[in-house]
């Protein structure tokens, strides 16, 4: 740790450098001030380890260890380093999106390596930055790089003596100025190409940095980047700490394509020799203009790419994301509110304030009233109003019940795409924008349920319900009917009870622990409910014949003829994506304003 009075001079020359590193970018980038940390202790508490310096994405933040910079030497730098880590917020890789599909990206560029693809991202983003700073803002990005290597440049193997060569290359320097020049010639001819993709990706850095990735890959097996100087470096580690990306569960246009290597690739090269691309280019166009672009990336896969971004976020939390992304395309659109021709409020009493609706609804008054120890979902109650009538009549959302099958015919929502949970997240999503309620239980066995705690406006709660996950054996459980419908006495809104299954739904029937019948208690919690129901059921077309025999058909059959359940079959699980739309738009998308009412 510096002495106080060191320290403070170090502090001043830093915060005084910091508006002219601003200026090395535009004199039109706003950023706010870094932070400057003391010790190493400090540093980590904001996350910055081995690294001197480091940046958040989500917050646009720059974090500097001034104990690590003193040990390097670097004090005198404030300008070059400050202006290197803007660079990175205006730049590459400028916002968190970006950053998870550059490492995406690389990823595809290093099979069986993909572990490094985060110091590969921030090798090759660096070299942009630094290229522009030493030669447009004229700062001295050069004598930096000499200060972290003096001593070191051989510690990283080939890997690293190539990427200080590329330097040397970019800035016309003497050979051996950063590197030590003990490098073959077929090593020096990827130096020349490293800088050959710097220049000419540098508008489509994202492309580039798969390149170079490409490049590296034969280095990086032999070589495993253990650099300490490489390290020092890496200030893009936890560049996606509190932040969450969007757009990364379906793939860009060009993962999945085949790469052409940076040594084959005319656009870097400058020429087309044989094996280089005149043939290889045209191979490339066929192999790849009938290939959809757009694919649907694993939850697995996702995950991934989300950690390797320095996101933190647990297993359960990424399926989450990537489920509410997945559903969004398909939600129908917020409801226009139509304004009747009087609304006189009228009040009517309490009802209970849960999780997820708005504050100001609550009724702080009848709260304290009611409890003097206030804890928010549970105590807290909101005045429920009437209104005079209006002169059109006013419409209740169906509240929605969903059961999605978790058994062992069912795919982990954590790993693969689950499309009973991406359907689950289509029509919860859209019940709650239209403003209903909604339950939702996953189950697989009578003791294996989880489910959202009654009927909740909370999404959060509804999607940590969604991703959950058994795979063991079938057993509907018929207590969560019996104890939702018929032993609460609290007045329910019309509910509509759906099930996503195949046809070990037909467990329902059968006796529950208290040796009542299945049929009885689904009856009477359907009457109890009064909104409908759906079975969303994988069968084969001809499961009504005695051919196909399962247990409890003739049941599910007497079901849909007496008590009305609409039986939705369907022939594979993602054809529950349409059924899920096209059922929330029936039942929930608002009717256009009258002209009268928008008049």
């Amino acid at each position: 740790m510096l002495n106080d009075e060191p320290l403070s001079r170090l502090r001043e020359r830093w915060t005084a450098a910091w508006p002219k590193a601003l200026a090395a970018w535009s004199r039109h980038v706003v950023l706010h001030a870094p932070s400057l940390c003391a010790d190493d202790r400090e540093a980590e508490q904001e996350g910055l380890t081995e690294s001197f310096a480091m940046i958040r994405l989500a917050d646009q933040s720059i974090i500097i260890n001034l104990a690590a910079i003193e040990r390097h030497g670097l004090g005198d730098y404030a300008e070059e380093i400050l202006a290197h880590e803007i660079g990175h917020h205006v730049l590459a890789p400028a916002n968190l999106t970006d950053h998870a599909r550059s490492l995406a990206r690389i990823r595809q560029a290093l099979p069986t390596l993909e572990a490094h693809a985060p110091m590969i991202a921030n090798l090759f983003t660096d070299l942009l930055i630094n290229d522009r700073l030493q030669r447009s803002a004229e700062l001295r990005l050069a004598e930096v790089f000499k200060k972290l290597t003096l001593d070191k440049r051989e510690a990283g193997g080939t890997l690293w003596r190539i990427y200080l060569r590329t330097y040397e290359l970019l800035w016309s320097l003497e050979r051996g100025s950063l590197a030590d020049g003990k490098l073959s010639a077929e090593a020096e001819g990827d130096a020349w190409l490293a800088m050959r993709i710097v220049r000419h990706y540098s508008r489509n850095w994202i492309e580039g940095a798969a390149k170079f990735a490409m490049l590296m890959l034969p280095y990086l097996a032999k070589d495993a980047l253990d650099a300490s100087a490489a390290r020092a470096w890496h200030d893009t580690r936890a560049a996606g700490a509190g932040g969450e990306p969007s757009g990364l569960a379906e793939a860009d246009e060009n993962d999945g394509k085949p790469m052409v290597h940076p040594s084959r690739d005319p656009e870097i090269t400058g020429h087309e020799g044989p094996g280089s691309q005149t043939e290889s280019k045209k191979t490339l166009e066929a192999a790849t203009q009938n290939r959809p672009g757009g694919q649907t990336r694993q939850p697995f896969e996702y995950g991934e790419i989300l950690r390797a971004a320095g996101v933190t976020l647990s297993d359960h939390d990424i399926a989450v994301s990537y489920y509410r992304e997945k559903a969004a395309p398909h939600l129908i659109r917020f409801p226009a509110r139509r304004k009747p021709a009087s609304l006189d409020p009228l009040p009517e009493g309490i009802e209970p304030w849960q999780m997820g609706e708005s504050f100001d609804s609550i009724d702080w008054l009848q709260t304290i009233m009611q409890s003097p120890r206030i804890v928010p979902g549970m105590t807290t109650v909101q005045r429920v109003w009437g209104v005079s009538p209006g002169a059109e009549p006013a419409s209740v959302p169906l509240n929605l019940d969903v059961f999605i099958d978790s058994s062992g015919s069912m795919p982990n929502p954590q790993q693969f795409l689950s499309f009973p949970t991406l359907a689950g997240a289509i029509l919860c999503l859209s019940a709650l924008r239209a403003g209903a309620r909604v339950k939702v239980t996953v189950w697989s066995g009578k003791n294996q349920v989880t489910s959202t705690p009654g009927f909740v406006r909370d999404t959060q709660e509804v999607m940590r319900a969604l991703i959950s996950y058994y795979g063991g054996g079938t057993q509907f459980p018929l207590h969560e009917l019996r104890e939702t419908y018929l032993e609460t006495k609290r007045a329910l809104n019309p509910t509509h009870l759906l099930f996503i299954s195949d046809d070990g739904i037909t467990t329902i029937f059968d006796k529950d622990e208290r040796g009542h019948e299945g049929w009885d208690l689904f009856r009477a919690a359907l009457a109890k409910a009064a909104g409908g129901s759906t079975f969303v059921l994988n069968l084969g077309k001809e499961w009504e014949t005695a051919q196909y025999a399962f247990p409890h058909r003739e049941l599910l059959i007497r079901a849909r003829d007496e008590l009305g359940i609409r039986i939705a079959r369907i022939e594979d699980w993602e054809q529950l994506v349409e059924f899920a739309r096209d059922f929330a738009r029936t039942v929930y998308q608002p009717a256009e304003p009258s002209a009268r009412a928008t008049a």
